[in-house]
């Protein structure tokens, strides 16, 4: 078993910086290391920032030495999708208009980390402004699969997910709208929380869609999900949308097991079409639950394809608000894809936008109505595992839109009716390509979903499992 600091876990490794049996430097150090040998493969941050973060490392290795200990994540080095705004630091969002923004404010969820003491390492690559599922980056360049170079990560936290899966960073933010914490989580083979609207503070997060936008964590396992998510959920005075409903004690609900407990199947929609190596893991995983002690039932719930629709129309028509200004003074600094979609969103009629959205109260009853009696659904992240890159490079082209609609199927349901769900790493396909489920909960029951998360990784090994360089 390699001792190589960068490959703990968040939670192995803040306690062994706290307890002083590992210095922050020493970690710091060797995540730097793995950056250098990895990153020229895989695009996975936008910046590096080494001498900073060595400077870091030692000024919190100095402070723990005399006594003081800033928060849970002393010491801690991390990165973070490049659309958290922190003072004084260029925030791309993936994009060219956005390629010298010099944030003047932090965003709270990364003021949050902060405040418990973690370091910068620098800032992870991501999709241009976040709006696609695949992990391509017209300004950039595609971010790579550490498991297989030539196929994609996912998106849009395109550099979260890969950067995570090779041990550059211990965790890393992502944002969630349609997909895009579950889908890098469930590609790249890492674990990844998309968070009920509200649950955690969006000021100072670039935007995308006001209804749909997610803050969440990617990182190895569900525990580190479960720390990360305690640091940065509440009320926030700069974001009125932020809940102030109690914040549970997600730490301890990662020490329950799974008897008593009842997780749902569903018998149609998120059981269609899937790759045979998919339906395979899902029986899989199905299996392991059950023996672990939880009882499985079947459900059936109401047309989901219906809810994926809705999703994509809410998500284009807020998206296309955001950015009408720059479509039309600068239209040219756009990728092809990004600006056929956005385009795309203008052309929604207000009446169909106003449906979608006053549907969404009756469509969660009926979602909830349908999963009574379960503690969670379980279901895949996608039909498929991660395809090449060159395969779904699709561009603007006419088809692009039914290759998004296929990867985002399973996932933009969720966010739609606002609801948490936890992306967990479940097997590998015969070709070595990770796949994920996700769990999915009620509003604010982000607890239950790390619990059962939790309790499958102590029956597992996949998300300990790390690629290898070639």
């Amino acid at each position: 078993m390699s001792t190589e600091p960068a490959l703990m876990s968040l939670v192995a490794v803040a306690k062994a910086i706290a307890e002083k049996r590992i210095s922050s430097r020493e970690v710091t150090r060797s995540c730097l290391d793995r950056i250098a040998q990895w990153q020229p493969r895989l695009n996975a941050f936008m910046a590096i920032e080494a001498d900073q973060a060595l400077a870091a490392a030692d000024a919190a290795d100095a402070a723990l030495a005399k006594g003081s200990k800033r928060g849970a994540l002393h010491g801690v080095p991390l990165a973070h999708k490049d659309m958290y705004y922190e003072a004084g630091k260029v925030v791309t969002c993936g994009s060219l208009i956005r390629r010298d923004f010099v944030a003047a404010t932090t965003s709270t969820a990364l003021r949050r980390l902060q405040d418990a003491g973690t370091i910068r390492l620098g800032s992870l690559q991501m999709v241009e402004f976040a709006y696609g599922p695949t992990g391509h980056n017209a300004h950039y360049g595609a971010v790579h699969n550490p498991w297989a170079i030539d196929h994609i990560t996912g998106g849009s936290s395109s550099g979260s997910g890969s950067a995570v899966a090779a041990r550059l960073t211990f965790a890393a933010l992502g944002s969630d709208t349609g997909g895009s914490i579950r889908m890098p989580a469930h590609f790249c083979g890492v674990t990844g929380l998309k968070t009920t609207v509200g649950r955690v503070s969006r000021a100072g997060a670039m935007p995308l869609s006001q209804s749909l936008d997610t803050v969440g964590p990617l990182a190895q396992t569900a525990e580190d999900c479960a720390l990360l998510l305690g640091l940065m959920a509440g009320a926030d005075p700069e974001d009125p949308t932020a809940s102030s409903l109690p914040v549970p004690d997600y730490m301890a609900a990662t020490s329950g097991s799974l008897k008593g407990l009842k997780v749902g199947v569903p018998t149609a929609f998120y059981v269609d079409d899937l790759d045979p190596e998919v339906a395979r893991i899902l029986d899989e995983t199905i299996a392991v639950l059950g023996k672990e002690g939880a009882e499985i039932v079947r459900v059936e719930l109401p047309d989901q394809r219906q809810l994926t629709a809705a999703c994509q129309l809410v998500l284009a028509a807020e998206a296309a608000a955001f950015h009408k200004r720059w479509m039309i003074e600068r239209p040219q600094d756009y990728g092809p894809q990004v600006l056929m979609r956005l385009q795309n969103g203008l052309a929604i009629p207000a009446v169909s936008y106003l449906e979608a959205m006053r549907w969404r109260g009756p469509a969660l009853s009926a979602y909830l109505a349908a999963v009574a009696g379960t503690d969670a659904v379980l279901a895949p992240v996608a039909p498929v595992p991660a395809p090449t890159i060159a395969e779904s490079d699709v561009g603007n082209s006419p088809d692009a839109e039914a290759v998004i609609q296929r990867l985002t199927r399973f996932t933009r349901p969720v966010n739609y009716l606002g609801l948490p769900s936890l992306a967990v790493p479940s097997g590998f396909t015969r070709g070595g390509l990770p796949v994920g489920m996700q769990l999915i909960g009620r509003s604010f029951d982000e607890a239950m979903l790390m619990r059962i998360g939790a309790a499958f990784q102590r029956a597992t090994d996949f998300h300990s499992r790390v690629p290898e360089p070639a």
